[in-house]
């Protein structure tokens, strides 16, 4: 397998390059090099990682780790806002150049906070709630996927969650209900959990809607969240695989190592990823 060391600086040269690769300079006009158009997933940030920072920090250090699509979590953004608390929210997020993609993770008990949900994300504007509703609620989470036109994406959680410890936990759940009810894959958890990353991927390729990409120090329950390369995930095929089902949504780092001093440890998980994306 590739060394660590080798990602890194894949992704150092390819950033220090990133404005020169498009376009191929000839004499009084530019022309778009399109062989540099290489399939490339796109990264994006799981809105709990900056659980400790305002709005005005997440959009900084996000700009800092040059990742812009953010899954807006509540501390951002109340679930009860108006629509003009919203708008306002949403303009800061824009003006720092971010892109909110998706809302959540909203836990959902009961059909109110599940009617809440989707109207909360319906006004912010975006297509896709990572949300976590219990059982009883999946029909009622469906009635409202079709109303609204809005997909889910289930989180799991891992050994320790009583729902969802795995994504078959939640396939299994959903696999026969509208094609827009999918999976929000946290890889660190499932691997605690002991699945199979890569037959993850390959399995459940029609309902995987999201990612957060995290590493852990151990495949096992007990396993802690730890900068990405440097634990017990195989990055290389665990990207092989979402390529080959040629996966469209964000592939999302949520980073839960030193969450108040998570800059360092967010800036090394980014590059490491671009590296192996590269």
């Amino acid at each position: 397998m590739p060394s660590r060391r080798k990602f890194i600086k894949s992704s150092t040269i390819a950033l220090s390059a990133t404005s020169l690769l498009p376009y191929t300079a000839l004499p009084n006009k530019i022309v778009k090099n399109e062989s540099t158009k290489k399939e490339l997933l796109e990264m994006g940030m799981a809105g709990y990682s900056f659980v400790n920072y305002s709005l005005e920090q997440t959009i900084t250090m996000m700009n800092r780790i040059a990742v812009n699509n953010l899954s807006l979590k509540d501390f951002h953004l109340p679930l009860d806002s108006n629509q003009e608390k919203i708008n306002e929210v949403l303009s800061k997020f824009k003006s720092g150049s971010i892109n909110i993609y998706a809302t959540g993770v909203i836990y959902m008990k009961s059909e109110a906070e599940v009617d809440r949900a989707f109207a909360y994300t319906q006004k912010v504007g975006v297509s896709l709630l990572v949300g976590v509703p219990t059982y009883e609620l999946l029909a009622y989470t469906e009635k409202k996927v079709k109303e609204y036109n809005i997909r889910i994406a289930i989180h799991n959680h891992g050994p320790e969650d009583k729902l969802y410890p795995g994504p078959k936990d939640v396939y299994d759940r959903i696999s026969k209900m509208d094609k827009r009810m999918g999976l929000c894959l946290d890889i660190g958890h499932a691997v605690r959990a002991g699945a199979n990353l890569e037959k993850v991927v390959t399995d459940y390729a029609d309902r995987l809607f999201d990612l957060h990409i995290k590493d852990v120090d151990a495949a096992k329950a007990d396993g802690k969240a730890i900068e990405l390369g440097r634990g017990v995930i195989d990055f290389p095929a665990f990207i092989k695989a979402l390529r080959t089902i040629n996966y469209q949504g964000k592939c999302s780092i949520e980073f839960e190592k030193d969450m108040k001093d998570a800059l360092p440890g967010m800036a090394e998980s980014a590059g490491y990823l671009r590296g192996v994306m590269s």
